[in-house]
C-alpha cells in the first residue's frame, strides 16, 4: 500500500507536498544568491527573523507571532544575526523594559538584496504561467495561507 500512496501522492500532491517543495526549492534559490551577493553566512532559519524585521526595529515576541515560531527560538536566532552582524538589540523608546531587533546596515543591505532576488523570482514565475495566472494563484494562496494560519485574508 505504501507504493500506491507514495506513487499517488507523487501523481496528485497535497498541499503541504506543495507547500514544502515550494518552500524548500525558494529557500535554497535565495541563499544560494544571497551569498553570491555577499551574505554567505545566513541560512533558512534566519528568515524567521529577517523576513519579518521591520527596518525601525521589531519586538522579538512580534517576530516570534509573524513567524510562528517561539520565542526562545527568535531569541536564540537573534542571538546568532547579533553575532553575525544583522541585527542588534536597542531600548524600544515607547517602552523602556522592552527591546527592539533592528537591522544594522549589513542587515538593511540583506534585506534590500533578498527583496529584489524574490521580485525576481517571482517575476520569473509570472512569464512562465502568465501574469494573470500568477496574480490568481498569488491571491488565492494567500487566502489558504490566511484560513489555514487563522488570519483574515477575506477582510483585505
Amino acid at each position: 500500500m505504501t507504493v500506491r500512496r507514495s506513487r499517488r501522492k507523487q501523481e496528485e500532491p497535497d498541499l503541504g507536498i506543495l507547500s514544502s517543495r515550494t518552500l524548500f526549492s525558494l529557500q535554497r534559490q535565495l541563499f544560494e544568491t544571497l551569498a553570491q551577493q555577499g551574505h554567505p553566512g545566513l541560512r533558512p532559519r534566519h528568515g524567521a527573523v529577517l523576513a519579518y524585521l521591520d527596518e525601525e526595529g521589531s519586538r522579538a515576541t512580534d517576530l516570534a507571532t509573524q513567524s510562528g515560531q517561539h520565542k526562545q527560538v527568535i531569541g536564540t536566532l537573534v542571538d546568532e544575526l547579533v553575532e553575525l552582524g544583522y541585527v542588534e538589540r536597542q531600548p524600544d523608546p515607547a517602552d523602556r523594559r522592552a527591546k527592539l531587533i533592528v537591522p544594522t546596515e549589513k542587515g538593511r543591505d540583506h534585506m534590500v538584496k533578498s527583496d529584489a532576488i524574490l521580485a525576481a523570482m517571482e517575476a520569473e514565475h509570472a512569464k512562465a504561467v502568465g501574469e494573470e495566472a500568477y496574480t490568481a494563484f498569488k491571491r488565492v494562496f494567500k487566502l489558504v495561507a490566511e484560513r489555514q494560519t487563522g488570519g483574515s485574508a477575506l477582510a483585505e
